[in-house]
């Protein structure tokens, strides 16, 4: 409750990364603003909303998104499986 949940790239793209909750699972979405988009599903209960948006505020961040995400993820112990893109 009262996270962010949606982000979007400060250097000028149009990259974007957000999470949301759907049929009681939470799931992360990346689009790229031009022909990329990506859904993954959080595995497992073990984050926190807060760990989570902290995750995807400092990925966006980067020049390299996708890269990122999957380290910052991987910092905190958040496990994730591909579902779309």
């Amino acid at each position: 409750m009262g996270q962010q949940t949606t982000f979007h790239a400060p250097h000028g793209g149009a990259d974007f990364l957000g999470y949301r909750k759907r049929a009681g699972a939470t799931e992360i979405v990346y689009d790229d603003g031009v022909a990329r988009r990506l859904v993954w599903r959080v595995a497992g209960s073990e984050y926190t909303e807060a760990r989570l948006s902290e995750a995807l505020r400092a990925a966006v961040g980067s020049l390299r998104v996708v890269p990122s995400l999957y380290d910052e993820l991987k910092k905190r112990a958040i496990a994730i499986e591909r579902i779309a893109g």
